[in-house]
């Protein structure tokens, strides 16, 4: 994504819902977190990484991962791979990193 972007999270069954990370987004960015069965959208306010899960399903591994292109884009990048996750959302996120390539 692209800093100014709008990130649109739309759960498409019921009991789902997207937050960021608060570990896994640039220091100083305020994060989202969205309701239960409503969509939610964030503009993209700084280059970085960004993780995020369905707190709900957090554990089963329902987790998503943006990464902001710009200057500065790779400075939270060990301290959000560094982060421990429940379940099965640590090798999602694993398999995330390694697809991107980060």
């Amino acid at each position: 994504a692209k800093v100014g972007d709008t990130i649109v999270f739309k759960p498409t069954d019921p009991t789902h819902q997207s937050q960021s990370i608060d570990e896994m987004i640039p220091a100083g960015v305020t994060g989202w977190q969205g309701a239960i069965n409503e969509e939610v959208s964030y503009v993209v306010p700084a280059p970085g990484i960004y993780g995020y899960k369905c707190n709900p399903h957090y554990a089963a591994g329902m987790i998503g991962l943006i990464i902001v292109e710009g200057e500065g884009m790779e400075a939270n990048l060990e301290a959000a791979k560094g982060i421990s996750h429940p379940g099965l959302a640590g090798k999602a996120f694993e398999e995330l990193f390694a697809e991107a390539g980060v």
